[in-house]
């Protein structure tokens, strides 16, 4: 009875242990938060037209106008992130979500773009609603959290509703990329970046 039982485990553990194994990568990423970077090196990103670097355990957009890009896409996700401008005045900068391609002779893709300009942070041009309030608090590091479901997006700052905008549209999924654009926006600080995939 006992050899019976020890038998019957071990079956499960192996019926458990295949089950596992058949699970892709796509349905073991989707519905954990993720780190998008690791604090030490810029691995998992692409520098493209513009220069960058880890500093102090950010990503330090240093020159240029440009993108620090993901070298995964991704379809639907709740992406957060901490920013952080250094010009003290008429800083600008954003993150790109929902990309393929720049077009050429241009440093940036055409949209979407959550914007951190100042004046406008938050607010995403091309999507109707998309538009905060001044939740930001300027000199000082400020928490994004943006949710992309289907056409569905929407945003909190530092903690508080600002925005939820029906109507994105073009690809189903991009890279997402922070903003360079230091000649006219100053340089920018990112940290505690994350990704959660949703299904």
């Amino acid at each position: 009875m006992k050899s019976e039982k020890i038998l019957l485990l071990v079956t499960l553990a192996l019926t458990l242990s295949l089950i596992s194994c058949s699970v892709s990568d796509s349905q073991k990423t989707s519905g954990w938060r993720v780190s998008l970077f690791d604090g030490k090196t810029l691995n998992g990103w692409t520098v493209i037209g513009c220069k960058a670097a880890v500093d102090k355990g950010d990503i330090l957009i240093e020159d240029g106008n440009g993108l620090v890009q993901s070298q995964k896409q991704y379809a639907n996700f709740v992406l957060e992130y901490e920013w952080k401008a250094l010009k003290a005045d008429q800083w600008d900068s954003g993150v790109y979500f929902r990309y393929t391609a720049v077009p050429a002779g241009r440093p940036w893709p055409e949209r979407y773009q959550v914007n951190l300009r100042k004046g406008d942070e938050g607010n995403v041009g091309d999507l109707s609603g998309a538009k905060t309030p001044d939740l930001t608090k300027h000199g000082d590091w400020n928490r994004f959290k943006l949710t992309v479901n289907g056409t569905r997006a929407s945003l909190e700052i530092n903690g508080k509703p600002a925005w939820s905008a029906d109507g994105l549209s073009g690809p189903d999924r991009g890279f997402i990329a922070l903003q360079a654009e230091v000649p006219g926006g100053g340089q920018f600080r990112f940290r505690n970046i994350f990704i959660t995939e949703l299904e």
